[in-house]
């Protein structure tokens, strides 16, 4: 794991319902950086529906999973 997958997460780890996908692209992690991480087992993303501004909106939101746990207490 590097710096960046280890950045991510950490952050996810501190997320009591994770972040969506948005936030973290907001933050400066790339699709890539997270799609990584959800492939290796170390988190999750589902696609969850939303209400923003009256307007129903789909997100992606992810999670650390028990893997990712694992990997940070390795850290």
């Amino acid at each position: 794991m590097n710096d960046e997958e280890g950045r991510l997460l950490e952050l996810l780890a501190t997320a009591d319902d994770g972040c969506t996908a948005e936030l973290l692209l907001a933050l400066g992690f790339t699709p890539d950086l997270v799609l990584g991480v959800v492939r290796a087992g170390l988190a999750t993303a589902q696609t969850e529906n939303i209400l923003a501004g009256g307007r129903a909106v789909v997100v992606s939101r992810v999670r650390i999973t028990d893997a990712g746990w694992r990997a940070l207490g390795e850290l």
